[in-house]
């Protein structure tokens, strides 16, 4: 298995292990299912103008759903887990960096909520006690990492538009990939390809998306709060 396989395996692994100590403490599993709730009601207070974009709508549900939502990717993990290097040899090398920077989003942010619920003073949270845990966990780095890479999934599926021997070579992996128990993998990607080819130009989009959860990181960091109602 190649460098990025391996890397790709130990954040399965480290998301594998953050579900394990939830398993072993309901309590704290509890606790990151609030945090995820409050987030995921967050970002739809933050994006509520695009997410009611003609243009911008599903480009603003894919992120709030796939990869900002509190959904169970227990399926899409183990599929990862279990054929990687599958995935290594089958994909093309630009899909496989993909794949990539969305392993490492996943076990970071994994991480960083099951901080985030032990630091809470009260849960569920409002955004006063959200507030106090994002301060208490810090980890500056860590938030702009997570930042980083969003925006970096979401530029690569919008330079896959841009790219029709890609998409081409994408949907003949369709019957492969299922039969290598890929099948969620390949619609995650075919989904996020669609949705940003719709949207005609994403750069105005990941911008917004760049300046408003760094402008919240730094409001957070500096005593503000996250929201009134759902952090927006």
């Amino acid at each position: 298995m190649n460098e990025q396989g391996r890397r790709i395996l130990e954040c399965l692994e480290g998301v594998a292990a953050e579900r394990a100590r939830r398993s072993a403490d309901p309590a704290l599993g509890e606790r990151v299912q609030a945090v995820k709730h409050y987030q995921h009601q967050r970002f739809e207070q933050t994006y509520a103008d695009m997410l009611a974009h003609p243009r911008y709508a599903k480009a603003a549900r894919f992120f709030l759903e796939d990869l900002y939502g509190p959904e169970d990717f227990t399926r899409r993990d183990d599929e990862f887990a279990r054929i990687v290097p599958a995935l290594v040899r089958l994909f093309p090398h630009e899909i496989i960096s993909t794949v990539m920077a969305l392993a490492e989003l996943h076990v970071l942010s994994e991480r960083m909520d099951s901080a985030m619920a032990l630091a809470l003073p009260s849960s569920p949270p409002d955004g006063e006690a959200y507030a106090q845990a994002w301060r208490a966990v810090g980890q500056p780095a860590q938030r702009e990492r997570q930042i980083q890479l969003m925006l970096q999934v979401g530029g690569a599926l919008e330079r896959y538009t841009r790219n029709p021997l890609l998409r081409h070579s994408l949907r003949l992996m369709r019957t492969p990939a299922q039969a290598a128990g890929l099948g969620a993998l390949q619609a995650f990607l075919e989904n996020g390809f669609d949705t940003f080819r719709e949207m005609r130009g994403a750069r105005e989009f990941l911008d917004t998306i760049a300046t408003r959860e760094r402008e919240l990181a730094a409001r957070l960091f500096a005593g503000g709060v996250a929201g009134a109602t759902a952090g927006g």
